[in-house]
Parts: C-alpha cells; sequence; structure tokens
C-alpha cells in the first residue's frame, strides 16, 4: 500500500531574529528521522541479533511482556501469568483486545506457533529457550491461555519473556509455503507491535508507519507517526541531517564533538543517561599471543581508562564483566583497572612470548570515528611495551563472521554489549557461556567449564541472595582471567530534537527506542 509521505516534522524550519529554529510539525502526521550505524541485518523476531536488529524488533513486535524502566518486568500481550509450585510450568493469560497490524485477534496458538518456529529456526534468541523449552509441551489452553513447560528450573524465565515476540501464524501461513515462512516475515511485519514496515531499502533506510489500533494505544501525548531510520555512520552525514532539521533522533555511537555540536544547536538537546552496557575490548583467549594471560594483563594495563572515559567516549569505571546497575549482583571488591606502563612490561616479560616480535590484530566498527580513535590511542601505548597493533577496521556484519571461529576471531575486538534481557545472566551466560561461542558477544572464547557450572548455578538458583552471590564469585572468577579489557560503562547519549518527548532508559538493549513511549511536542522558545 501506497501512502503519501507527508512534510517531514523538522523539514521545514521556522526562523526569524529573534526566535530560535524549532522543526514544524506536520499538521496531520508527525514523522521523524532517526540516525542508526549498522544495516538492519533482520527483522524476523527469530533471527534477530544486535542492537539494530533489536530496534526494529521492539517497535513491529510485542512480546508477551515488556520491560519498565527500572528494570521490572510489566505486562504487554500478556495481562497476568502464574507460575508453578516447582517453577517449571507459567501460565499466561492474554488481554483481551489485542490485534495483529491486520487487525486480526492475538490468541494463545500465535504464541505456541512463535516459540515452536524460534525453537524449530534456532537463531537469534532461541539459544535462551532451545535447552529450556520442549516444544511437544507447549500448550494453548484455550484462546487466551497459553502454558509454558520448562525442561528444568530457570530461574531468569521471566526476564527473557520481552523476546517472545508473538508472529501472526494465520498471515504467515497464508502467505508462505514454507514450513515457519521465513520468506515472508523476511521482508514483512506480522506483529501486534506499535508500527509497521512500510519500506525497507537494505543497507539505506527503513521506514515504519503507526499502527492505529495497537492495543496499548496512543494516550501518552501527540504520537510518531511515521519513523525513517537512516543508515549512516558519518558523523558529517548525522551533523548535516540535524543543520537541516530534519534529524529526530541520532544513533548512540556518536563522537564527542558530534554530539556537543548538534547539542549547541536551535532546536535540538542531548539527552544523557548512565547505562547498564558495558564497553569491552574482547581478547580471543584460543589465538597466539592473546592465549596467554600476561599478555591479556599487559594490554589490560596498557589501556588509558581515563583518557577514553573523558575524552573520547562518555563513560564510568568498569571493574568487571558487569556493570554496577545490577546492584544487589555486583562483586564491588574488584579492582580499578589500573593504567600503567610499567606493569604492562613486567606481565609482558612474564609470558611465553617474551623477548619474540609480538603482534596483535585489533577490529572496530569501520567509521566509527572514536573506535578509531581508541584504536590509535590502544596502538600507541602498546608501542611503548614492544608490542605492535594490526588496525582492522571493518564493517559490523564482517566483524560478526569473524567471531564464528577461534581462528579467524582477531587478537583483540573493540564491542559494546547491553542487557537482551534485564537480568546479570544477559551478561554472563551470553558472553562467557560455552554455549555462546562462535557469537559476537563471546569473541573472549573462553570455554571455562567452572564458568560455565557458575552460570548454570546461578540459573538454577531461585533463592536471589544465593543467586547474587554466585554472580558474585563469576565476576571475581572472570576478572582472574582478563579475557577482557573493561574500558566503561557507557554514558548514552543522544542528540535529538527538541519536540522529542518522555525518553526513558530501559535495561534491555535498544529497548529504549520503542517509539510507541515516546510523544512530539514542540514548543517555540
Amino acid at each position: 500500500m501506497t501512502r503519501k509521505m507527508l512534510a517531514v516534522a523538522g523539514l521545514a524550519l521556522a526562523a526569524s531574529a529573534s526566535t530560535a529554529l524549532v522543526p514544524a510539525i506536520a499538521q496531520d502526521k508527525v514523522s521523524i528521522v532517526v540516525n542508526a550505524t549498522q544495516v538492519f541485518g533482520t527483522i524476523d523476531p527469530a533471527r534477530i541479533n544486535d542492537y539494530t536488529e533489536y530496534m526494529a524488533a521492539v517497535n513491529l513486535y510485542d512480546g508477551l511482556t515488556t520491560v519498565a524502566g527500572d528494570g521490572s518486568i510489566v505486562p504487554q500481550l500478556a495481562e497476568s501469568w502464574t507460575v508453578s509450585d516447582d517453577n517449571l510450568t507459567y501460565t499466561f493469560k492474554l488481554k483481551d483486545g489485542a490485534t495483529f497490524q491486520d487487525g486480526s485477534p492475538v490468541e494463545a496458538s500465535d504464541v505456541v506457533y512463535t516459540l515452536k518456529r524460534l525453537l524449530a529456526i534456532n537463531e537469534g534468541p532461541s539459544y535462551l529457550f532451545s535447552k529450556l523449552i520442549d516444544p511437544d509441551t507447549l500448550k494453548a489452553v484455550d484462546s487466551k491461555t497459553v502454558e509454558i513447560g520448562l525442561t528444568k528450573v530457570y530461574a531468569p524465565f521471566l526476564t527473557t519473556t520481552p523476546l517472545i515476540l508473538v508472529v501472526n501464524e494465520d498471515e504467515a501461513k497464508a502467505n508462505s509455503d514454507e514450513e515457519w515462512a521465513s520468506d515472508y516475515i523476511a521482508s514483512h511485519s506480522i506483529g501486534a507491535g506499535p508500527y509497521a514496515l512500510e519500506d525497507w531499502k537494505r543497507g539505506s533506510q527503513m521506514v515504519v508507519e503507526r499502527y492505529a489500533d495497537y492495543h496499548r494505544g496512543w494516550d501518552r501525548g501527540t504520537p510518531i507517526d511515521e519513523i525513517r531510520f537512516v543508515i549512516t555512520n558519518d558523523e558529517a552525514t548525522v551533523k548535516a541531517l540535524a543543520t537541516k532539521g530534519e534529524l529526530g533522533m541520532s544513533s548512540g555511537s556518536q563522537a564527542n564533538e558530534t554530539y556537543e555540536a548538534i547539542g549547541a544547536m536551535d532546536g535540538y538537546k542531548l539527552i544523557e543517561t548512565p547505562t547498564a552496557t558495558a564497553f569491552y575490548i574482547k581478547m580471543n583467549t584460543k589465538l597466539p599471543p592473546t592465549d596467554d594471560i600476561h599478555v591479556r594483563r599487559a594490554i589490560a594495563y596498557a589501556t588509558d581508562y581515563a583518557t577514553i572515559r573523558e575524552a573520547i567516549y562518555p563513560g564510568s569505571e568498569l571493574s568487571g564483566p558487569m556493570a554496577s546497575a545490577f546492584a544487589d549482583a555486583y562483586a564491588g571488591d574488584l579492582p580499578t583497572p589500573e593504567y600503567n606502563l610499567e606493569k604492562a612490561r613486567e606481565e609482558l616479560a612474564k609470558s611465553k612470548y617474551a623477548g619474540q616480535d609480538i603482534t596483535l590484530t585489533h577490529s572496530y566498527v569501520a567509521g566509527l570515528s572514536f573506535e578509531e580513535d581508541i584504536a590509535l590511542l590502544m596502538q600507541a601505548n602498546l608501542e611503548q611495551i614492544g608490542v605492535t597493533l594490526d588496525v582492522r577496521p571493518e564493517p559490523w556484519n564482517r566483524i560478526t563472521e569473524l567471531a564464528a571461529k577461534p581462528e579467524t576471531t582477531p587478537n583483540t575486538t573493540q564491542v559494546f554489549n547491553g542487557p537482551s534481557y534485564p537480568s546479570p545472566d544477559s551478561v554472563f551466560y551470553v558472553q562467557y557461556d560455552s554455549a555462546a561461542s562462535g557469537t559476537w558477544a563471546s569473541m573472549e572464547w573462553l570455554q571455562d567449564p567452572e564458568v560455565d557450572a557458575l552460570i548454570e548455578d546461578a540459573r538454577t538458583t531461585t533463592e536471589v541472595d544465593k543467586q547474587n552471590d554466585i554472580y558474585k564469585e563469576l565476576q571475581r572468577k572472570i576478572v582472574a582471567q582478563q579475557p577482557d579489557v573493561f574500558m566503561l560503562v557507557e554514558n548514552r547519549r543522544y542528540a535529538a530534537s527538541s519536540c522529542l518527548q518522555s525518553y526513558e532508559f530501559v535495561p534491555m538493549m535498544s529497548w529504549d527506542t520503542d517509539f510507541s513511549r515516546f510523544s512530539w511536542e514542540c514548543s517555540a522558545e
């Protein structure tokens, strides 16, 4: 269906000598541009894997539950749920009146189909459920009640239910002869989310339009009717969009200079918030010379943390694999990472590669200027201790390909990782469990049986205090092995139109970019 593109809010600027520039408001449609730095590899909720794909998913689909700003699990398509005494059976009651974007009701059979499809495809979020849910035990008790049986106790299960992004079974089957309609769902949104896919030019942009009959309603102020996601990591392009008044919101991966330049423009502001997202240099523990712990420790000592946090990319101290946002599970006794080139030399002298020419490969996302700055800083520091850093900028999809095998994973790679579900388990299982090996989040290739056992213990422990003690032990054990340089906890920033209101940080990857939670309210200054 073709819809006439009405005036983009912000395309026209009203100005006078005494009036600040303010993005103009379309009379009957609010349409904004949102910048993303990575391509949308997929919109199939059974295959989503990174921040852009999660950003698409949270706008196109609704889950059984969603996440509030404080990290709590709250109803979405499910209005309530109960858990059996043995913690093995979860029963969800679906909300009356929730419909898919074709107007048909969301029913329990759609949830069963969604989970069976996710398990069969075995990609994306399936790793959370593949050994946990037996598809033969999924049950639609009635049209509004679904029962999910677990094969074992998994204490964080409810925190993963926002990723049960429900697809329309009837639409899928009506439009594809494939068993799981992968061909159709790859290019069509068939969810119950707030926005529907309107146009998608892979590699450059995606356009989504507001679903007027969205079950949660649109009573939180003036809604955003259309979002055009523009894919670019070119800082000049992002600033140009803002200069022309077209930018609704930037990505969270701009250089300091870009944020400051846009934030100083009339009609724009900076949104700043602490997060649970950590920024690491992941070190391949299976590839020489980073297979040697002393080399890894030397790299960590050669990292100028303060300069990175204060001059290159804003953040706070990170003392281990997990941010302190998970306060009750955080090990507060971990040492603060130290920049000390003398200690770096001492560690290098202890390694089995001492006295040899040492070269490390180092990858980062091509086009991100702050990551380039970090790479050049690391290169200069390591050169002072006799280590050569072979800097290799790569497009994100290439980095994910390299991560598939230990022999192709670089020695060191700059990676952000935020919770893909609001639990400490998403820090440890996703990055350090052996089952995660071969993914971009787990480029350390740690594969440590003791770490795996602790992760499993935490997952099966329902007593919160005991579970948190396990998480603290995990942090200490991981830090002792130094599989990462723990650079910083991201202080997220977005450059945004002054009209964009109601932003709230949500401790789950890209869930803060659910645009149904925003409103568009402009006022001339």
